[in-house]
């Protein structure tokens, strides 16, 4: 466990982005019984990190996610309650551009959860598109750490450019930056590899958390280029990845033979290896039963080296984050 201010995480966490999304993960209400035994199983075993976002949840069921979270750490008795950490990101929507937005942004997701939000995060930059809002978003996420409203902020697909200018920015106030979010798996190692943000990270004190560690299943040995693949844009997407990645997917079988492991669970661990904290999304017991099968052992260096000289020679990569900037 790793203390920044009062804010503690956990070496994995949770991603929520399926809890409340229909469009890409078929969520329905009829799931919400078995999301509250994913989240008491997580949070048992140690996965005290849950990771969402106020825009997760389409529709009629706008907050969804922090909804549900809300209700199940309110819920939840047993071992590691007071661990749980919620970690929100607020987006950069088009009319949130004043630093009360953000604000009052961070008190709504307070609200649907009925507790404070323990880690705050800007869920993307508007530097590709629209730089001059994101001066007042990035106040707005100070004042709220200045206000003791959360532990802990972070910033979420951000470069090292713009994170070093927004650390300096933050450091002039005396508010640290907790924790950096980018898109990191054996698919898209492009933020540690090309961006160099671990090794910026490590130097800024700023832990960094890789979502879609798994790169939307592609990595759980599931799919195949024969099919069945997931309906509609995943779908699309593992069709054009598959056949480019099967040097990848054979390394990563024969260690997760070798080890006894899932492909999933040695995808995870590879994360957890390189310094991050990996957050997978889990729908059901069996796929938190199964991410939770990545602690607790760890892979070696040759093991690292393999991997990392498969994924260095895959085809195809995943798509990178349209918000990611330089």
């Amino acid at each position: 466990m790793q203390t920044l201010q009062k804010l503690t995480l956990p070496s994995m966490g949770c991603g929520t982005w399926a809890w409340g999304n229909q469009l890409l993960w078929g969520y329905h209400e009829s799931m919400d019984h078995q999301l509250q035994a994913v989240f008491n199983l997580c949070v048992s075993n140690g996965v005290t990190l849950f990771d969402t976002g106020d825009s997760y949840g389409t529709g009629r069921l706008n907050g969804r996610s922090e909804l549900l979270l809300g209700r199940f750490s309110q819920e939840y008795v047993g071992l590691g309650k007071e661990n749980i950490c919620i970690a929100t990101k607020i987006a950069a929507y088009p009319w949130r551009w004043t630093r009360k937005s953000m604000v009052e942004a961070c008190k709504s997701s307070a609200q649907r959860l009925g507790r404070n939000v323990d880690l705050v995060q800007m869920h993307w930059s508007t530097a590709n598109y629209a730089p001059w809002q994101e001066g007042g978003l990035l106040d707005g996420l100070a004042d709220l750490y200045e206000q003791r409203l959360v532990k802990g902020v972070g910033l979420s697909n951000y470069g090292p450019k713009r994170l070093k200018q927004v650390q300096k920015k933050f450091a002039e106030r005396g508010v640290p930056i907790s924790t950096l979010q980018v898109q990191y798996s054996l698919l898209s190692t492009y933020p540690v590899t090309q961006l160099k943000l671990k090794d910026l990270c490590d130097e800024l004190g700023i832990k960094l958390i890789a979502y879609s560690p798994l790169a939307l299943g592609l990595l759980t040995g599931k799919y195949s280029e024969q099919g069945p693949l997931p309906k509609g844009i995943r779908g699309l997407l593992f069709r054009q990845i598959l056949p480019g990645m099967r040097s990848l997917l054979a390394c990563l079988q024969e260690v997760a033979h070798s080890r006894n492991k899932t492909m999933s669970q040695v995808a995870i661990n590879w994360c957890i290896c390189k310094g991050t904290i990996p957050i997978p999304g889990a729908k059901s017991v069996e796929q938190a039963r199964e991410n939770i099968g990545a602690l607790g052992w760890q892979l070696n260096a040759s093991e690292i080296a393999e991997l990392d000289r498969a994924a260095a020679n895959a085809d195809k990569k995943m798509v990178q984050n349209i918000f990611q900037t330089k």
